[in-house]
């Protein structure tokens, strides 16, 4: 059961990074997936986020982006590789992490739809930020493609 605070604690992280992400140039897209997406949070449930950007490797080398990000200090506690996306988690004073997953816009192309991708989709996808519409289409063509057909 999540309580009031975590929710508000959610709530506020999202408009924070939201925020910043639309005042970057190199970020086109940005969104939260996994269980806060599909509506199945816990109180110990991370806040997963994919970050479409040119500039991937900014984020992966530095560190100074995470304050501006959340409005608030931050400790990266890992990084690691998951294909094309690489995990920058972080670690909050109140002890809730989020998974920053920095990849490139590629990441979202359609034609065709990495089946890893499309599981990240299909488990939950909330777009935040989607200056270019490569969530939208992705969402629908992941819908598309998980439509029983009629025979």
């Amino acid at each position: 059961m999540l309580t009031d605070e975590r929710i508000e604690e959610y709530e506020r992280i999202v408009r924070c990074v939201a925020a910043w992400a639309q005042e970057r140039r190199d970020i086109v897209g940005v969104a939260v997936v996994g269980s806060w997406a599909c509506g199945a949070a816990r109180m110990d449930s991370d806040i997963d986020l994919v970050i479409l950007t040119s500039e991937k490797e900014s984020y992966v080398a530095t560190e100074d982006w995470v304050q501006p990000a959340l409005d608030l200090e931050g400790e990266i506690v890992r990084t690691q590789e998951w294909g094309p996306v690489t995990e920058r988690r972080v670690r909050l004073p109140s002890g809730l992490e989020l998974e920053f997953g920095f990849t490139a816009p590629s990441w979202a192309a359609i034609d065709p739809v990495d089946a890893g991708t499309a599981r990240v989709v299909v488990d939950g996808c909330v777009p935040l930020v989607d200056h270019d519409g490569y969530f939208r289409r992705l969402i629908s063509e992941v819908q598309q493609q998980n439509r029983p057909s009629d025979s």
